[in-house]
């Protein structure tokens, strides 16, 4: 009897966190949109970003009464890794810029490939041929996309690379989430990457100018949306499912993001048209990694649960 019901709230907590992880990923499906509406330059839109964002999850922290006083050695642990995620950022909306939303999207699958070369590397386990098998089908469907059309060659590269700090990111905030409330960790990195983008900022200017560093007023409207939406309540619900599944099982689910994406482009910009037979085929191999993933998984968590 005590066995069924610790089980039972086991399942409940499990499903809280996989509502909130999927709420995430439809959440994130609208950062693409985002990136091609706002005409700032990647680096501005970036650091924008952050700097909004901190000074959202700061509100979110004041009306919540949540405690924000940590240890210097704390702030910068939880710090640091915000960086990550604001190079992946810059990555990520370079990626759109050069390319559009739905190469961006789906060069973000290969996150769950570099999770699993990068994780068993960081955290000293050994790899799992499963994780490296679903990789390599998501690396075939990204491949084949590639090849699809060679002016989009240079926004793949910076997907790819985006990818690989969406990683890294994902790897480092497991070990944050089970320590610290996910709305302080949210604070501190967004802090931590407005600072870092802040700093790199003039060189990054100098090597790429722009005549706009401001905003407009409908580029301030939408990045709004996005610090507050897609931003600090994004990576709340994101860090929330990191405390049940592993940072493998989130980066592989969160694939399903460019199926919102892609809707949303060819919904609102038509990207339909410019998509050939190699596209759809190289994304129906990234699909099918994670819907063998997810069968993978909910029968490893079954067998958890049964024993």
């Amino acid at each position: 009897m005590t066995l069924s019901v610790s089980s039972d709230r086991k399942l409940k907590k499990m499903k809280k966190s996989y509502l909130a992880m999927h709420a995430a990923i439809i959440l994130a499906g609208f950062t693409g949109v985002f990136g091609k509406l706002i005409d700032l330059n990647e680096g501005l839109l970036a650091w924008y970003r952050v700097l909004f964002s901190a000074i959202a999850a700061y509100i979110l922290l004041l009306i919540t009464k949540t405690p924000s006083k940590l240890r210097m050695a704390e702030q910068f642990a939880v710090g640091k890794v915000g960086i990550f995620l604001a190079i992946h950022w810059v990555f990520f909306y370079a990626s759109i810029k050069y390319a559009n939303i739905s190469i961006g999207a789906v060069c973000y699958c290969l996150t769950s490939f570099f999770t699993a070369i990068f994780e068993p590397l960081i955290n000293r386990r050994k790899f799992s041929m499963s994780e490296l098998l679903l990789s390599a089908i998501t690396l075939f469907g990204i491949s084949l996309i590639f090849h699809f059309d060679a002016s989009y060659q240079l926004g793949i590269v910076f997907g790819v690379i985006s990818s690989a700090f969406a990683a890294l990111y994902t790897i480092f905030n497991e070990r944050l989430v089970s320590k610290h409330d996910a709305k302080l960790i949210n604070f501190y990195q967004m802090c931590t990457g407005t600072i870092g983008l802040g700093l790199l900022m003039p060189v990054y200017l100098y090597f790429f100018p722009t005549q706009r560093l401001f905003p407009s007023q409908s580029d301030f409207f939408y990045l709004l949306l996005l610090a507050i939406f897609c931003t600090v309540g994004l990576y709340i619900l994101f860090a929330e499912s990191l405390k049940r599944f592993s940072a493998f099982t989130v980066n592989l689910s969160f694939n399903l993001e460019p199926l919102y994406a892609i809707l949303l482009a060819f919904l609102f910009f038509k990207e339909g048209k410019e998509m050939n037979a190699s596209f759809y085929i190289g994304l129906l191999f990234v699909m099918s990694s994670v819907l063998l993933q997810t069968v993978i998984s909910a029968k490893k968590r079954y067998k958890s649960l049964s024993h």
